[in-house]
C-alpha cells in the first residue's frame, strides 16, 4: 500500500503493524487519563463527564476533563504534552491548518489525529427569523445575517452555510455583534435575520416562541454543486439528515427528519505523542459500550460506531486506525483518503519550517499576512485545496 512520510509518527503502515498484534485482544488503559474540553457549563463537558463514568466503572480508569475558555486555551495543553487528547470543536481544524488565532509565530500548523467524534442527530447551520420571508439558503441575499467577533469558527460556518446557495458576505448584511448570545438576541430582537448555530440551540427557543418565529432551510443532498461551494469554503460540513430541531418541520421541505448540514462536536483529537495504545483503548472503549453512554449526557447520539466519518478533515490515529481495521471498516478508499490527509499535514508543516526560517524576524502583522499567503501557496502546489485564504 502507498503511505505518506510523517516524521513524527512513523509511516501509517509501520504503526499499524506495530499497533494491531499488541492491542487487538482487548482494551488497556491507564489508571488516569485527561483531556481538554469546552467550559464546564457546555454540552461537551457534560458528555466527557458520561464517558468518564464509563470509564471508571469498566475500567477502573479515572479521567480528568480541563475546560478551557477558548479554542487557544484548549490547544495549549495539548501541545505542551500536558494532556495527550482535546474534545475539541472545529476550531482543531483551524489548529491542524495554522490559521487565524493558530496562524501566529507561536503557533503554526499542528499535526493532529482523530481517534472518533460525535456525529448526532442535530444540525449545525443558519437558523432563519420566520417572518425574514426565507425559504431557501438563496433567499437570505441581501437580509442581515450575524457575524461574531473573534469566533472565526462560527463566521466560516455561515459562510459555508450561505456558499450553498451561492452567496457570500458580500451578498448579505452583515450584522456584526460581540458574541454567539448576542447572536442569538440579534434575530429575536429584529436587529439581524439569520444566525449560525446547532438546531438545538436553547436561544431558539426563545425565538420560536417570539413573534417572529423561526424557520430551517434545508441543503438537499443532491444539489452537488452547492455542497462542493459549501466545503470548499468550511471544509467539515457534511450532508446529514437532521432528527432533531426546535420548530423542526418549519423548514423548506414542511418534514422530519430534513435534509440538512452538520458537523461532529465534540472532535476528539491527539497529537503524535498521545499513544497507540490510549487511542486504540479509549476509541474501543466508548464505541463498544454505546449502550452504557448514550443517556449519560446530552446529545450523545453522535457516539455510535455506524456514525463514525472515516473520510474526513482530519488523519486517523494509527491506535484509532487498528480498531476500525478490527471492525472491517478500514477499507481501501478509506485508506486512499487517510493517506491524502497525512500528506496534507505534511505539506503544511514543510511550508510552515520554510517560511519561519525565512521570515521569523518580521514584524507580527506582516508575518501572519505573509504566511497566509505562503500557506496558500503551498496547498495549490501540492494540489489541495486552500479554505480561507485570507482570515477575518
Amino acid at each position: 500500500m502507498k503511505t505518506p512520510t510523517y516524521a513524527a509518527a512513523g509511516t501509517l503502515a509501520a504503526a499499524i503493524i506495530a499497533v494491531t498484534p499488541a492491542l487487538a485482544a482487548d482494551i488497556k488503559l491507564p489508571k488516569q487519563i485527561s483531556w481538554t474540553a469546552y467550559g464546564t457549563t457546555s454540552s461537551g463537558y457534560a458528555q466527557s463527564i458520561g464517558i468518564g463514568q464509563m470509564l471508571k466503572k469498566n475500567y477502573d480508569t479515572g479521567l480528568r476533563v480541563i475546560p478551557g475558555k477558548n479554542d487557544v486555551s484548549r490547544m495549549v495543553p495539548l501541545r505542551a504534552g500536558q494532556s495527550p487528547l482535546c474534545a475539541c470543536g472545529v476550531a482543531a481544524y483551524m489548529a491542524a491548518e495554522g490559521t487565524h488565532m493558530f496562524g501566529t509565530k507561536k503557533w503554526g500548523p499542528m499535526r493532529l489525529y482523530s481517534l472518533f467524534n460525535n456525529i448526532g442527530d442535530a444540525g449545525f447551520q443558519l437558523v432563519v427569523a420566520g417572518d425574514a420571508g426565507v425559504k431557501t439558503v438563496a433567499d437570505l441575499k441581501g437580509k442581515r445575517v450575524t457575524w461574531i467577533k473573534g469566533a472565526p469558527a462560527l463566521n466560516i460556518n455561515a459562510a459555508g452555510a450561505l456558499a450553498h446557495g451561492g452567496l457570500t458576505w458580500a451578498d448579505v448584511k452583515k450584522v456584526v455583534v460581540p458574541g454567539w448570545k448576542q447572536s442569538a438576541e440579534a434575530v429575536i430582537n429584529g436587529q439581524a435575520d439569520a444566525a449560525f448555530g446547532s438546531t438545538v440551540s436553547g436561544a431558539y427557543n426563545k425565538l420560536a416562541a417570539s413573534p417572529r418565529g423561526l424557520f430551517w432551510t434545508t441543503f438537499p443532498h443532491s444539489e452537488k454543486d452547492g455542497w462542493k461551494r459549501s466545503t470548499e469554503v468550511a471544509p467539515w460540513r457534511s450532508p446529514s439528515m437532521i432528527k432533531i430541531a426546535i420548530d423542526g418541520k418549519k423548514n423548506t421541505s414542511g418534514k422530519m427528519p430534513y435534509e440538512g448540514s452538520t458537523q461532529p462536536y465534540p472532535i476528539f483529537v491527539s497529537t503524535p505523542k498521545g499513544s497507540d495504545a490510549l487511542a486504540y483503548g479509549l476509541t474501543k472503549a466508548v464505541m463498544d459500550n454505546y449502550e452504557q453512554i448514550k443517556d449519560s449526557g446530552p446529545s450523545m447520539s453522535g457516539y455510535r460506531l455506524d456514525r463514525q466519518n472515516l473520510k474526513w478533515v482530519f488523519p486517523i490515529h494509527p491506535g484509532s486506525i487498528a480498531y476500525y481495521k478490527e471492525k472491517g471498516l478500514w477499507t481501501a478508499d478509506v485508506e486512499a483518503h487517510n493517506a491524502t490527509m497525512m500528506k496534507r499535514q505534511d505539506v503544511l508543516a514543510a511550508a510552515w519550517k520554510a517560511y519561519m526560517g525565512a521570515n521569523k524576524d518580521k514584524a507580527d502583522d506582516a508575518f501572519v499576512k505573509g504566511w497566509q499567503g505562503a500557506r496558500v501557496a503551498a496547498l495549490k502546489k501540492a494540489s489541495m485545496g486552500a479554505p480561507f485564504p485570507t482570515w477575518e
